[in-house]
């Protein structure tokens, strides 16, 4: 892989989960770095304070297990995706901007966070989702059912609009059957990963 290292040597080293996708830290490599986590597949900076190599997690047993290393266009900043061992920031926190470092699905966990805020509300009056669930999980469950069948009654006709009306119908009712249950998309992604061959 070529590398443009700066005028001291260095090169910036974007650190992400390899998993949850979320942004870790941001640290500094020189070639003897980059050649050390390669060789041990733990991410290994050099330190521009102490002016050393430094292992990720060498003291805290924090480690970060390399999975992949990618270069921009321009071959001067690298994306190094990690499996974290622990919090990955020095004050304990999951990331280095003290955010938790939780698998995101973008407008889907909006959505979620939507239907609890309105579950937990309970006006009847004003959400559908508080007055659907105060009717119970049946009702929840049945509703699932029927937005399922349309679905597949529109997947056979050729409205395009149609279809992805009721997919979106049958989705939004899907999140609300896993809330019922006491589950959410992270449960759901969990149990397809132990099936991943």
């Amino acid at each position: 892989m070529e590398i443009k290292f700066d005028e001291k040597g260095l090169v910036p080293a974007i650190i992400q989960d390899a998993e949850t996708k979320n942004v870790l830290m941001l640290g500094y490599m020189n070639q003897e770095a980059f050649d050390k986590t390669l060789t041990t597949n733990k991410v290994t900076f050099y330190s521009r304070s102490k002016k050393r190599l430094w292992t990720k997690g060498e003291e805290s047993g924090n480690f970060l297990e390399l999975v992949s290393i990618k270069n921009d266009c321009d071959k001067d900043t690298l994306l190094i995706q990690t499996k974290p061992v622990g919090p990955t920031c020095h004050k304990g926190t999951d990331t280095c901007w003290a955010e938790e470092n939780t698998e995101n699905f973008g407008f889907l966990s909006t959505l979620e966070n939507v239907i609890t805020e309105r579950v937990k509300n309970k006006d009847v009056q004003k959400s559908y989702v508080a007055s659907l669930f105060a009717k119970g999980i049946n009702k929840v469950a049945q509703k699932v059912g029927e937005e399922a069948v349309e679905t597949v009654i529109e997947a056979m006709d050729n409205n395009d609009e149609l279809f992805l009306y009721e997919a979106g119908d049958l989705l939004f009712h899907y999140l609300m059957l896993l809330q019922a249950k006491g589950f959410t998309l992270k449960d759901i992604t969990a149990e397809l990963r132990k099936r991943q061959k």
